[in-house]
């Protein structure tokens, strides 16, 4: 057993109660918010589970989290908590009030209150913490953002995580803004700018240098989605094995000093568009030897990013995803 964050007994794994419903602490995680917010909610707006069992434990059924996912949805689009409150119950209200077959109250009241994620996010079939993480990105809620950020990570693992979780919310994030005049964009920089700081908190200390075995990272000149590599990096390191990592847009003669200074066994270049991959120098970096005559060495160039696509050449490896890169990286060094 053990203790949710709001002091309800709940199977590991589990949030709901034995005696049925969710605790609030599960409650939380799953809109993307702190405990005390729905505490807070329930005791100042009455926000809280129609029923209680016994002592001060709260279980929270169905409708009442539909209630609250109302709730987050009006506070996200910037609606003071006390009106989306007075709306979040009004809209129950109108939902469970009867009306003729066909008729309005059948056909438009459940719509108002049918819950969208309380994010506006289409983000399909994924994982619930998507889900949280989609409400709290949208709500520019720092704490409870790097909160659920490090206990998917923790939960999963970094791959999982990233995979499963990380990747989907940010693409319903960038599809968001996208589609709407791109009045979202505040809410991507802050979503990847708090996975940034999620990744470095999970792992820990830089590895120190081991030579021959050290992985090179760095985005092409021209681009600057780093966060692909910055998990990359945090995977590697989780691993134990060493990394330099260079950020975005690092030119040409900068990269190739950082390789002849450092000799490492992998070099992984990302690319996000087609605009910016550059073949020639990949090979140019696959190309590059050094160590005493006889023994020379060459880097293995990992091409990394939907920018290589169709770029494929000897000598260049393309792994499909984190997993593969990781995978990768370590057959290189087993070697």
């Amino acid at each position: 057993m053990r203790v949710s964050a709001d002091g309800d007994d709940a199977r590991e794994g589990e949030g709901v109660a034995e005696g049925g419903g969710l605790t609030t602490g599960e409650v939380a995680r799953r809109l993307g918010v702190a405990p005390t917010t729905v505490r807070t909610w329930d005791r100042r707006y009455g926000l809280g589970p129609e029923a209680h069992t016994g002592g001060r434990h709260r279980r929270w059924t169905p409708g009442d989290v539909a209630r609250l996912e109302r709730m987050c949805a009006l506070t996200a689009t910037g609606l003071p908590p006390a009106e989306a409150a007075r709306l979040a119950r009004r809209d129950e209200t109108h939902a469970a009030a009867p009306g003729p077959p066909g008729g309005p109250g059948e056909a438009s009241a459940p719509a108002r209150g049918r819950s969208r994620a309380g994010s506006g996010l289409r983000l399909g079939d994924v994982r619930q913490e998507c889900k949280g993480i989609a409400r709290a990105a949208l709500r520019l809620d720092a704490a409870a953002l790097d909160e659920l950020l490090l206990t998917s990570i923790a939960d999963h693992g970094l791959i999982a995580a990233w995979t499963e979780v990380i990747v989907p919310t940010l693409q319903a994030v960038g599809r968001k803004w996208e589609t709407s005049g791109e009045k979202y964009v505040e809410v991507e920089h802050f979503l990847s700018w708090h996975v940034s700081g999620a990744l470095r908190r999970s792992t820990s200390a830089t590895i120190a240098d081991r030579p021959g075995a050290t992985t090179l990272l760095a985005c092409v000149p021209g681009e600057n989605h780093t966060l692909p590599l910055e998990v990359l990096s945090a995977a590697l390191t989780e691993r134990g094995l060493p990394v330099r990592m260079f950020g975005g847009a690092l030119p040409v003669e900068s990269l190739v000093a950082a390789v002849r200074r450092t000799g490492p066994a992998a070099v992984g270049l990302w690319a996000q568009s087609r605009t910016t991959a550059s073949r020639p120098l990949a090979l140019h970096v696959a190309a590059m030897e050094w160590g005493v005559r006889g023994a020379r060495r060459r880097p293995v160039v990992l091409t990394l990013g939907p920018g290589w696509t169709g770029q494929r050449a000897a000598g260049l490896a393309r792994p499909a995803g984190l997993a593969e890169a990781v995978a990768a990286v370590e057959s290189v060094l087993a070697r």
